[in-house]
Order: structure tokens, then C-alpha cells, then sequence
């Protein structure tokens, strides 16, 4: 008799424990396959120092293979799954395509990026959800101060020592908070002018730091992130963000070439895809974690809504604590329904919330006690190195360093702009030049104009903070990291202002040469530009580097194709799109078709 397939798409917090628990339960009496589109589990609570330049990228990255013994590892990206002939279809790395025949079905995809219908935010901004995102932040952030300290306008100095982070929650305050640390220490090598110091702007619609957390813990972290010299600014946010700016609600417009985008999450849009019950994107579960209707498909994690048992009629918040646990439970189910072992329904118990706020500070309410200062701060740590699944030895060690020696603050270069664009399902993977990106189904709401009055409102805002509250460091910010809806966006390509300029002028000296029979291929994107319409955004345009980051000096080597915009200050040039190549338009979605992503939590 051949051995049961069980298959597991994703491998963050719920499909990475799954994965584990599931290995321990087989004994080697199934084969079990993780799609995962990387090789490693990502730890998203220390994203955040690995931007400040305290850990190295590697810290916070686990190997699958090597600790996931007698499980299968396929790189890939899930495109869509055929229920009735139980097979999951996914695309490789290099684009080959495949397909993987289950028994047992295990979606733990996670959640995407979210983005509002704000003007600008796609072009102009950058999410923080991945480990691409983390390491194009810091190389941006020291371009950023390297390039003030050498302007001799004082007007462009201040524009680039100015960082805005959209969102308040975990991911947005931690960002905020150790980004000033790191900039500060940089300007002590690279003095800026006179009177100058970096700025941090904390913006949220909310009315508190932290509003999931207990009042107290937010009061102590609002009141470090005052004291370090963070602008925190509640109930307020971004109404549009330009090339050499963002406008604030207040009406205020703040210059900067840095927009960091921490506004919530959505689950992945595969779940849409399969046509089974929802609840706001969530596949609906029983408590024993299978979908109703289809015994052999079992589902966790943000890609889950998973009864509380102990508040009836509501779901559990997309938590990277509920996803830890989900994917224990969901394991030994697997197990039951293959004859070993019992059903059980999912249930929790808090541990509390860690919030790192850098250096030796942080806010934690461990079980309920809250803790600010020394305490908060080795709570916090000790968490970590214990939640972590490996690492902890080098973790630890790279801290030790990062309290006695200074930071390394240089430009690695390792992720260009348009690799990580806002609008992307995929941000655990750095998107490669000269392939259209997998294209999300068209129905899956997200993108600008494409939000929810839901999503928008303020009274309502507030229910999904309370939905999206992260337990003890591991957890799907509310409110805070990046936005990738998938909306239904044309696929075409959209050149900028600064192209178009430097595609007339060749246009005109290519007629007086007579050359006028080949058109330029500058003059090729712009014209593809009217086929969007006038109004919409160019939403598939990762829009270069953080918040306008190449006008005024930005190399363009951070672009797939070199154009003769190098070093304008006009407008960035939508070579930075998702797309790659100039010209090439990425394919349009099909029914089945979505970038799947791995389970990733916004920290905590």
C-alpha cells in the first residue's frame, strides 16, 4: 500500500510548525512536501534590526532542509489548486512549472500586503514585510544620509533626513524606533548641516501608539520613541504621496525622499481563488481546522478563519502566535484523519505582547504583567531566542557585538528599487528583472482604489486593529506593514514624466538624422501609457526607490534597464516596474492563477 502524500503550502509560522510537528508524528509512514518559494523561515519579529544594520539577514532566516528532516522541500510558488483532482500547480524560481499530487492538503499561504486608494502610495513607497524589503531599507537609509551630508542645499539635506513611516502598530513603531537610532549613529561619521538631524515621522489614524496593546505599554513606548526625537503623530496619515513628498491629512506637506509603508495585511488571495466559503478572504474551518465539505483540505494561519471557542460567533486575529500554535493543531489532525492519533479543536491562551523598541528599551506585558525599561527589554530578547526555532547562538552574538562595537553603516547594493515594489504578492522574494510578476486573480481586491469602505472608514478601522492584535513578538501587525493588494489592475506599463522628456528629445534628434523610420524604444513606454486610464495610478510600478528615492542624484543602476535618466532630477523613470524589461507587460491573471506566499507575520 503506498504511503499518504501530504502537501503544505507555505512555510511561515503555521506551515513551518506544521511541517515539523508532522515530520515528528509520520515517522518516515508519510511523504510529506513543503511549496515554499524560499528555502528558509523567516522570523519577521527581527526584521526590523536587520534594517537598523544590527543582525545580519542570515540571523533571522531558518534553513527548511536542515530542520525539517524526512520533509520534502519544492521551491515554488502555488498558482492554483484543483480540489477535485486533488493536485496543487506552482511555478519554480526559474519560471518551470509543476504540479504536486496530495492526499492531504495543508494551506497555511498567509497574508499579503494592503494597500488604500491613496494616491501615489504604490509609486512612491515601500513596504516592510520581507527580508528583500529589510536590506533595500537600510541601503536606502545610508544612501539617504550619505547623500544629505554632501548637498549644499539645505532645502534637499532636509528632504533626505526625512523619513515617514505610515502606522503605528508593531512593525511601523519598531521600524521608527530603531530607524532613529541608526540614523543618528550614522550622522555622527557623515555630519549633516548645521542644526540638521535626521527626522523620524510616526503616523497613524489611530489615537494611541500601539492601539491593541494595553494603554500602559502604549504610553511607554509613545513616550521613548518622544524622548529619542520621533514626531508621533495620531490621527493622522498620508492623502497623497508625490515624488518629492507626501501630503498629510492635516494638509501639511512634508518633503522627503522616504515613505515606509506599515498599514496592514489581507489574507493571501489563493484562498480566493479555490471558490470555497470566505469570511472577509479566510478560508472558513471547522475548530478542528478542515473546510467544510472537503475533509482532505485543512487550512491555518492568516489564510484561516478559525473559530474562537472562546468568544463565540468571532475568529481568531491574524497572529503569528495563532499561526505558531494553528500549525501544531492542524498537524496532529492531519495525523488523526490518517489514523493516528485523535481530533482535537484549536484552542488558545495569550502569553502577552513584546514590542522592541531598540537599544536596551522595549514594552511587554509577559502573561499580563506589563514591563517597560531594563526589564521589557530582556523579556523581549529572551522571547525571541526562545521562540526562535535556530539561530539563537548567533543571534545572541551579533547583539553582544551591537552593544560594544559600532554599526557598520555601508550600501551592500544586494536589492535594487524595483526589486521590491509596494504592489507585489511576494515580498519574501525579491523580484528578478525581465519577468512580468505573477499577476494576482482580478478579483482579489487590492491595490489602489480597490480598498473597502471597510477598510477606509475610521469607525471601522478600529475592529480590524482589534482583529489583528499581536500576541507575544510574533504577530500580523495591525495596521502596520505593507500593502500588496491584488486589484484589478492592467497589466500595461506606464513611463514617467522624466522618460517621456528624454524620449521627445531623441525622437527630435533621430528625425533630423533621418532615422525617423525606428522608433526609440524610450518613446515605446510612453505610448503604452494611454492605455491606461487617465485617472488610475500607475499601481504596478514599484515607483523606484523609497518615496522618490532616485529624483536628485538616486544611481540609476537601481533600475532593470540603464536609461539616460541617470542622475535627474526629473521624475523616476517607470523602468522600475514590476515587469522588468521596458516595453514588457506582464501576462494578464487567469481564473486560477495568483502568486501564492508563505505565511509570513508582521512581527510578534
Amino acid at each position: 500500500m503506498s504511503r499518504p502524500r501530504i502537501v503544505i503550502v507555505g512555510a511561515g509560522f503555521a506551515g513551518y510548525r506544521t511541517a515539523k510537528e508532522l515530520s515528528r508524528q509520520a515517522r518516515g509512514k508519510a511523504d510529506i512536501t513543503l511549496l515554499n518559494p524560499t528555502d528558509y523561515f523567516l522570523y519577521l519579529p527581527l526584521l526590523p534590526q536587520v534594517a537598523a544594520g544590527i543582525l545580519e539577514p542570515r540571523r533571522v532566516t531558518v534553513s527548511l532542509s536542515d530542520t525539517l528532516p524526512r520533509v520534502r522541500l519544492v521551491l515554488g510558488e502555488a498558482d492554483g489548486i484543483d480540489l477535485d483532482g486533488r493536485t496543487v500547480h506552482y511555478t519554480d524560481p526559474e519560471g518551470a512549472r509543476g504540479t504536486l499530487a496530495y492526499d492531504r492538503l495543508v494551506l497555511a499561504a498567509g497574508s499579503v500586503n494592503k494597500l488604500l486608494p491613496i494616491p501615489g502610495v504604490a509609486e512612491h513607497a515601500h513596504g516592510f514585510r520581507g527580508l528583500p524589503e529589510a536590506l533595500y531599507l537600510r541601503d536606502h537609509v545610508t544612501r539617504q544620509v550619505e547623500l544629505a551630508a554632501a548637498a549644499d542645499d539645505p532645502q534637499t539635506c532636509a528632504a533626505r533626513c526625512t523619513f515617514v513611516v505610515v502606522g503605528a502598530g508593531y512593525t511601523g513603531t519598531e521600524v521608527a524606533a530603531h530607524g532613529q537610532l541608526f540614523t543618528d549613529a550614522q550622522v555622527r561619521g557623515h555630519p549633516l548641516r548645521e542644526g540638521m538631524r535626521p527626522r523620524w515621522i510616526l503616523l497613524d489614524t489611530a489615537e494611541r501608539v500601539l492601539p491593541e496593546l494595553d494603554p500602559r505599554l502604549s504610553r511607554t513606548a509613545d513616550r521613548t520613541l518622544r524622548e529619542r526625537g520621533v514626531e508621533v503623530r495620531m490621527g493622522t496619515s498620508v492623502k497623497e504621496a508625490t515624488p518629492d513628498g507626501v501630503l498629510l491629512t492635516d494638509g501639511e506637506f512634508v518633503p522627503t525622499r522616504s515613505l515606509v509603508w506599515c498599514v496592514g495585511v489581507r489574507p493571501d488571495p489563493l484562498a480566493e481563488s479555490l471558490g470555497l466559503p470566505l469570511e472577509r478572504g479566510r478560508l472558513l474551518v471547522d475548530p478542528n481546522l478542515q473546510v467544510p465539505g472537503r475533509p482532505e483540505v485543512f487550512a491555518c494561519g492568516d489564510a484561516a478563519a478559525v473559530p474562537d471557542l472562546d468568544n463565540p460567533g468571532q475568529y481568531t486575529p491574524m497572529t503569528a502566535q495563532h499561526a505558531w500554535r494553528q500549525g501544531r493543531t492542524a498537524a496532529l489532525n492531519v495525523a488523526a484523519s490518517l489514523g493516528a492519533g485523535v481530533r482535537r479543536p484549536y484552542e488558545h491562551r495569550d502569553l502577552g505582547f513584546v514590542v522592541d523598541l531598540g537599544g536596551a528599551k522595549a514594552a511587554a506585558n509577559p502573561l499580563g504583567v506589563p514591563l517597560s525599561g531594563l526589564a521589557a527589554g530582556a523579556v523581549t530578547r529572551g522571547y525571541h531566542l526562545a521562540a526562535m526555532p535556530g539561530n539563537r547562538v548567533r543571534v545572541a552574538a551579533d547583539w553582544l557585538l551591537d552593544a560594544v562595537l559600532p554599526r557598520q553603516a555601508v550600501q551592500l547594493g544586494l536589492v535594487r528599487s524595483w526589486a521590491v515594489p509596494l504592489d507585489t504578492a511576494s515580498p519574501e522574494s525579491a523580484q528578478a528583472p525581465g519577468r512580468p510578476q505573477a499577476r494576482q486573480k482580478t478579483e482579489a481586491r487590492s491595490g489602489p482604489g480597490a480598498a473597502t469602505e471597510r477598510e477606509t472608514r475610521p469607525e471601522w478601522a478600529e475592529t480590524e486593529r482589534a482583529e489583528q492584535s499581536e500576541p507575544l513578538v510574533e504577530q500580523d501587525e495591525p495596521g502596520a506593514p505593507v500593502a500588496d493588494p491584488a486589484g484589478a489592475r492592467e497589466p500595461g506599463v506606464v513611463a514617467s514624466a522624466g522618460e517621456a522628456v528624454i524620449a521627445e528629445a531623441k525622437a527630435r534628434e533621430g528625425a533630423v538624422q533621418g532615422a525617423s523610420e525606428q522608433e526609440p524604444p524610450e518613446r515605446k513606454a510612453p505610448a503604452r501609457a494611454k492605455d491606461r486610464p487617465a485617472a488610475e495610478p500607475a499601481r504596478n510600478q514599484p515607483g523606484g526607490e523609497l518615496a522618490r528615492n532616485q529624483r536628485g542624484g538616486e544611481p540609476a543602476d537601481n533600475r532593470p534597464s540603464a536609461g539616460p535618466a541617470r542622475n535627474q532630477p526629473a521624475p523616476e523613470p517607470t523602468t522600475n516596474r514590476p515587469g522588468g524589461e521596458p516595453g514588457q507587460a506582464p501576462a494578464p491573471p487567469t481564473a486560477l492563477t495568483r502568486t501564492p506566499r508563505k505565511e509570513t507575520h508582521e512581527h510578534r
